[in-house]
């Protein structure tokens, strides 16, 4: 049995092709949704969700499991998708697949999990606060771990009795959405409780916009997420918002350099550095920034660069000539800003080589902005609490890795404003278990991952009082 094919017709907006970046090569097309059919999917999705809510929690369990074994089942089928698709190397890709397994079986447990706590009350009274579905959510999902980004939204929201409406990127609507479609239904998921959207910023608006839709998930850029969060402030709607960053690794004095070294190219160049938590600034004690860059650049001229689908590379194509043209404009201004090339530099469409600059100050375009490319700037510091202003120095607060010492490092990691802080680890991870977001623009403090933290994002919270008898009053 295949889940996927090469033509994933429905919507009524025609259809787009789906594009292999690396070649240019059509692998098939999608059916492009409407304004109009987000209407009419809003409103089947809310009456269909009021059964689903109703079910037994052992019921909805039993999706969310058979969904993760299908993960499993058709893993190596969906991570082709992944690799031709998205441009991603096939470990990345596994990844994907390995996560949206955990993911779903991590959301097989939120149907039992306890919805509520008993309140204390000053009344003869029982006082409860329980959590039920929010109802209606909306999921905006982008290219670049199209399954994690997407599913990771998705299987807690139906876990928790919602219906989901999911917009998925156009350029990755097979691997982030039309995967996500058919595993759920071959999972038994009932019908009309998930409706795949692929469309442009109309569809989106509609999403977000629909009166059914009670909470929006969005991930993406800052600039979008701003206009997410604005037009569902307009209707009063909960915005779950996991934005760009601009993520400092910080090599601690006396920290092992080749070791660091690997830390940091991962961090910067794991799927072209096209990834919200890619290391876009490496703060190295002075005392060894000069063997730190040096170590870094010989990684970076070693690494493989091409087609993922073909060769065994480290480094695939960048996603599309836009954001080729975006990593190639800021890594130009800040050379002619006075920032040296010690590696990479030049794009060779549709890929662009892993890149290592340095001689930058605070100006620096490669140094303040998020390249979402497969760019490492690095800069010396002489003290924690030089490192320590450097690091916050951002309007992003996404992840901050710290390699050395721990005793120092926890010193640091007190000091610094993250939504992730991870010691002796590079700025990239997430795991079903853990939550999962940034502060300032890279989100607005909300959470994805955990048991917790995903009831906070897909529930509503109901105040219910009990007494013995009808309360007397004055009236």
């Amino acid at each position: 049995m295949t889940l996927l094919d090469d033509e994933f017709l429905g919507g009524t907006g025609g259809t787009h092709a789906v594009v292999e970046p690396a070649t240019g090569e059509t692998l098939g097309h999608v059916g492009v949704a409407t304004p109009d059919d987000v209407a009419k999917a809003a409103e089947t999705a809310a009456k269909a969700q009021r059964d689903w809510a109703r079910r037994k929690p052992a019921e909805r369990a039993a999706v969310l499991r058979r969904a993760g074994e299908l993960w499993e089942t058709h893993a190596a089928e969906v991570q082709e998708w992944i690799v031709r698709e998205a441009g991603s190397t096939r470990p990345k890709a596994g990844i994907e697949t390995e996560m949206a397994a955990g993911i779903c079986f991590e959301a097989a447990a939120l149907p039992t999990h306890p919805l509520g706590e008993v309140l204390s009350t000053g009344e003869p009274r029982w006082s409860l606060a329980r959590r039920g579905p929010a109802g209606v959510v909306s999921v905006i999902s982008p290219f670049n771990f199209p399954l994690i980004l997407a599913i990771r939204s998705v299987a807690p929201a139906l876990a928790l009795g919602n219906a989901v409406l999911l917009k998925p990127d156009l350029r990755t609507a097979v691997s982030g959405g039309v995967s996500i479609l058919r595993v759920f239904e071959a999972a038994g998921l009932p019908e009309g409780l998930l409706h795949l959207l692929p469309g442009d910023a109309a569809v989106g608006a509609a999403v977000v916009d629909a009166p059914e839709v009670s909470v929006v998930s969005f991930t993406g850029s800052t600039a979008a997420g701003r206009k997410v969060g604005e037009a569902a402030a307009r209707s009063l709607k909960r915005v779950h918002l996991e934005l760009g960053g601009n993520n400092a690794l910080v090599v601690l004095p006396g920290a092992d350099v080749a070791k660091a070294a690997s830390a940091g190219a991962f961090g910067s160049f794991l799927h072209q550095g096209q990834i919200c938590m890619t290391t876009g600034r490496h703060l190295v004690h002075e005392s060894q920034v000069d063997a730190y860059v040096e170590a870094l650049a010989g990684k970076a001229r070693r690494l493989p660069v091409g087609n993922p689908a073909t060769g065994d590379v480290a480094l695939g194509p960048i996603i599309d000539d836009r954001q080729l043209a975006h990593v190639t404009d800021v890594v130009d201004r800040s050379v002619a800003a006075g920032a040296r090339v010690l590696a990479g530099g030049k794009p060779d469409a549709p890929f662009y080589p892993p890149t290592v600059l340095f001689g930058l100050d605070d100006t620096t375009p490669a140094w303040r902005e998020e390249i979402f490319g497969p760019v490492a700037p690095v800069r010396a510091y002489r003290d924690l609490d030089e490192a320590a202003r450097l690091v916050n120095d951002s309007e992003y607060g996404l992840s901050v890795g710290i390699l050395g010492d721990v005793g120092t490092a926890m010193t640091l990691a007190d000091q610094v404003r993250s939504g992730k802080v991870h010691i002796n680890e590079q700025t990239v991870g997430d795991e079903p278990t853990a939550p999962f977001g940034g502060v300032g623009d890279s989100g607005n403090g909300s959470r994805f991952g955990g048991a917790q933290a995903n009831i906070e994002a897909f529930t509503e919270t109901q105040w219910l009082t009990v007494r013995a008898e009808i309360a007397g009053y004055p009236f």
